[in-house]
């Protein structure tokens, strides 16, 4: 199965009966699966439909979704406001002895604020309404697939990435795991030269003590048993980028596993090439990480 991101962008675009629509859905990674809406006054019905949706096709990320509604302008007709125009008429006879004026024109008259207004928009019938919240839904359905063809599609480009980090930190194990290997004989003789110095300065210094502060050494030494959970780890995430549904939980706890193993190796090592390959090591798992972070 193919891996899935988090990050997506999805947007539809519609128009149902003099109204415009656009969804557009945002998607970026999350622990869980939280949904933030935005819908027009109006169209608050929708909220559930949405969730619903996201719910049954992402697990995992924060998704915004933004309704926009344009209405288209028809044609309603204007309308005198005959209460206006009356209060206008009754003011102008009112002033007729007070201000020397003639009558007033018809074009005057028409051009006062609140006398000619627009048609008012018929309203909206059961069965309208029923149509437009299918058009609306059928939408949202399909915004709704292209996110989760987006996030798949960027979960393809993410695959090849954990790949490669992977290859990598196997390639670093195995350079370890050779130079490891070279170890034991460099450490005894190390401590060869270190215990005749201190016979030399204690000659009194019991060598059975001696045989047991090196054999301690050598076993703090010794990494064979974190190279090869490396290498386990290694193989543990190679399966679950095949199994790639809802990875990224377990995925990021291996992560965590990786990231023990090298600190270990690390604080083990005696020998500064292998010091240097620990903290190259490291940096691939940080990296790995980061990466994960994205993974539905």
């Amino acid at each position: 199965m193919t891996i899935a991101s988090m990050t997506g962008f999805a947007r539809t675009e519609g128009q149902h009966d003099g109204l415009a629509w656009a969804w557009e859905l945002k998607s970026v990674n999350g622990r869980g699966l939280d949904i933030r809406t935005r819908l027009p006054q109006g169209f608050d019905g929708l909220e559930a439909l949405v969730r619903q949706k996201l719910g049954e096709a992402l697990k995992r990320g924060n998704v915004s979704v933004n309704l926009t509604i344009e209405r288209k302008a028809t044609d309603t007709g204007i309308r005198i406001n005959r209460a206006v125009l009356d209060q206008v008429l009754a003011l102008q006879a009112d002033l007729a002895g007070k201000v020397d004026s003639a009558p007033p024109r018809l074009e005057a008259l028409l051009s006062v604020r609140g006398i000619v207004e627009a048609g008012e928009e018929e309203a909206d019938t059961q069965e309208a309404r029923a149509a437009r919240e299918a058009a609306l839904a059928k939408g949202l359905h399909e915004a709704v697939a292209k996110l989760a063809a987006a996030r798949l599609e960027e979960g393809g480009r993410l695959a090849a990435i954990l790949t490669g980090h992977l290859e990598r930190i196997a390639a670093l194990t195995v350079q370890a795991g050779t130079i490891a290997a070279a170890q034991p004989e460099a450490l005894k003789a190390r401590l060869r030269q270190q215990v005749t110095e201190l016979l030399e300065a204690s000659p009194a210094l019991p060598e059975e003590k001696l045989a047991q502060e090196a054999a301690l050494l050598a076993a703090r030494a010794d990494i064979r048993e974190e190279l090869d959970r490396l290498a386990a780890h290694v193989a543990a995430a190679g399966d679950l980028m095949k199994e790639g549904a809802l990875i990224g939980r377990r995925f990021d706890f291996l992560c965590q596993e990786f990231n023990r193993e090298a600190n270990t190796l690390c604080s083990k090592s005696s020998d500064v090439e292998l010091t240097r390959i620990g903290l190259e090591l490291k940096a691939v798992i940080d990296q790995l990480k980061e990466q994960v972070q994205n993974v539905e």
